[in-house]
């Protein structure tokens, strides 16, 4: 599994020497299905990087609702830099929807390295505006029936491994409204 995060960081641009600093602060932890990573209120230990499964975070309303933020799968960052910039609790909620591995690395050296400027941080910090960059992109450019064609092509086997619910959240639209679009794209 580490060779794993090894191939995805050379992939990225980083040096054998950040690697070997990033797996040397690294923990492999397994997770059930539905077990929270981290419940929204509370402060972070760590950041994750997903080797294997499916995670979501959301955020839960006093009334009750949760709001899909993101769904997280193999090779994904789970860093909540919000948290670590202000030193505060976590916002939302990050879960396990299946079966996960996951390397664990203390927020600690994160946040020394976020201090030190190190090269590391910032290309962490570069991958996730990029994603959430893309992300942005997706949702405001796209219509919901762009999305979801999209959503198909680029992650297929990802169909087979989320519920009708949870990909209708990451599209950013209702069941219902998902339903109608399947329906029309059948016909």
């Amino acid at each position: 599994m580490i060779d794993l995060f090894q191939q995805h960081l050379q992939k990225n641009g980083f040096a054998q020497q950040e690697i070997d600093q990033l797996i040397q602060s690294a923990k492999l932890i397994e997770l059930p299905e539905h077990q929270a990573l981290l419940h929204q209120g509370e402060v972070a230990n760590d950041v994750f990087f997903m080797l294997e499964g499916i995670c979501h975070s959301a955020y839960l309303t006093d009334k009750g609702k949760k709001f899909s933020k993101e769904f997280y799968w193999e090779y994904d960052w789970i860093i909540g830099f919000e948290s670590l910039i202000n030193q505060q609790a976590s916002p939302y909620l990050i879960e396990t929807i299946t079966r996960c591995s996951i390397l664990s690395l203390p927020i600690e050296t994160l946040g020394k390295w976020r201090k030190e400027r190190h090269d590391i941080y910032l290309k962490l910090l570069e991958t996730q505006l990029m994603y959430k960059e893309k992300k942005e992109r997706f949702m405001l450019l796209h219509t919901p029936e762009e999305r979801y064609e999209l959503f198909c092509l680029n992650f297929p086997s990802l169909l087979e491994r989320l519920n009708d619910y949870q990909i209708a959240g990451y599209l950013g639209i209702t069941p219902i409204s998902l339903s109608r679009i399947k329906k029309r794209s059948q016909n």
